[in-house]
């Protein structure tokens, strides 16, 4: 299982714009990926209300894990997004 642990970059946390420029960027990553808070219930990436429902603030740490293959490449994208609050998915890390 590959796992990513980040703090998240976004000044107002994973809440409306930029939950919904994560949710986006896992879809399109074309992995299943779980986010959680560090010590929290995992849950789908993929989905808005889940994302959502984390109430992740600015700063804090979060776990992105996936089993599938490509996993690795995936959650580099993904954490780099969250880590500096960029506004899409990177191309490349």
């Amino acid at each position: 299982m590959a796992e990513r642990r980040v703090n998240v970059g976004w000044a107002e946390g994973l809440h409306a714009r930029p939950a919904s420029i994560f949710v986006r960027a896992a879809t399109a990553s074309g992995v299943p990926v779980t986010i959680a808070k560090a010590g929290g219930t995992p849950v789908n990436a993929a989905s808005m209300l889940a994302v959502l429902g984390l109430g992740a603030q600015g700063g804090e740490e979060i776990v992105l894990t996936s089993e599938a293959e490509g996993a690795e490449v995936a959650l580099d994208r993904l954490a780099k997004l969250v880590a500096e609050g960029l506004e899409e998915l990177p191309e490349t890390v």
